[in-house]
């Protein structure tokens, strides 16, 4: 490679994640938000799905030892700026991702999936623990949303107030930051960014909007797209926020249930 290109080349973002056929969220969602975020996404799945807009029809699990070498043949020869985690759906694969990040210099966000959009279950119990001891203790970032937070801690959040006490909950896990996602809130769009001692409140407008699948993952995504840039944590999740509020705002109707925000709405594209 000559240095010319090198010095082109954009900063790498892996996810390591399962497949949405429907194309809303998942490995779809982060390929399309960093490429929106001029970010070169690369991917490492962990499962593959039959989903649409009404649910999750079956989910299949990929071997841990094809999880395994998908990371090692990208980082071993592209290299990475950032890793984004999503669905990880048994202890095993947990431990082993756990595994292969902790030994990646780089920061990591960890979107800890348990329950899709449409109430279907994408995590084992059995895998909780996983997620708690070894996925959180890597984690530059955590990204759970309130359903999350009581799955991983017991803490069930019903106001603003409630946020501190879920990120101290979280954070008692090991991540370096957390962000607990305030969306099934009433009101405003409330997420609460801390480290323990640092606090940032991100706002946003609630859109009348239903078509929202696929929201979780892209703002991991982006926010570990802002990471690879070199951004500070506080300045990738206000960015990542941005973006995301825009394709809420654009989320459009797709099959008969509840459609994809719009990954492309900087562009005009999806179903602006």
């Amino acid at each position: 490679m000559s240095a010319s290109s090198r010095a082109s080349t954009p900063p790498r973002v892996l996810t390591v994640a399962g497949s949405d056929s429907g194309g809303g969220a998942g490995i779809q969602a982060d390929l399309k938000t960093m490429l929106a975020l001029g970010v070169h996404g690369m991917s490492v799945l962990t499962a593959v799905t039959a989903q649409n807009s009404l649910g999750v029809q079956g989910a299949w699990e990929l071997p841990v030892e094809a999880v395994r070498a998908q990371y090692r043949s990208v980082v071993d020869d592209i290299g990475v700026d950032a890793v984004k985690t999503g669905m990880l759906s048994s202890a095993e694969l947990v431990e082993t991702v756990a595994e292969l990040i902790g030994g990646t210099a780089v920061p990591s966000v960890v979107d800890p999936v348990g329950v899709s959009k449409h109430g279907d279950s994408l995590l084992a119990a059995s895998a909780l623990d996983s997620v708690r001891t070894k996925l959180l203790p890597v984690a530059t970032v955590a990204t759970p949303n309130l359903d999350e937070v009581a799955q991983l801690t017991g803490v069930e959040v019903e106001s603003e107030d409630g946020m501190r006490r879920a990120a101290a909950a979280v954070l008692a896990y090991g991540p370096t930051w957390v962000l607990i996602k305030g969306g099934h809130l009433s009101g405003d769009a409330v997420d609460f960014l801390t480290d323990g001692s640092q606090e940032h409140w991100l706002r946003a407008p609630r859109f009348d909007n239903r078509h929202t699948h696929g929201t979780g993952c892209t703002l991991a995504s982006a926010i570990a797209s802002g990471l690879a840039k070199g951004q500070s944590v506080p300045e990738a999740v206000a960015a990542a926020k941005k973006y995301v509020t825009g394709a809420i705002a654009g989320g459009f109707a797709l099959g008969g249930g509840i459609g994809p925000v719009d990954h492309g709405w900087r562009f005009g594209a999806g179903g602006a």
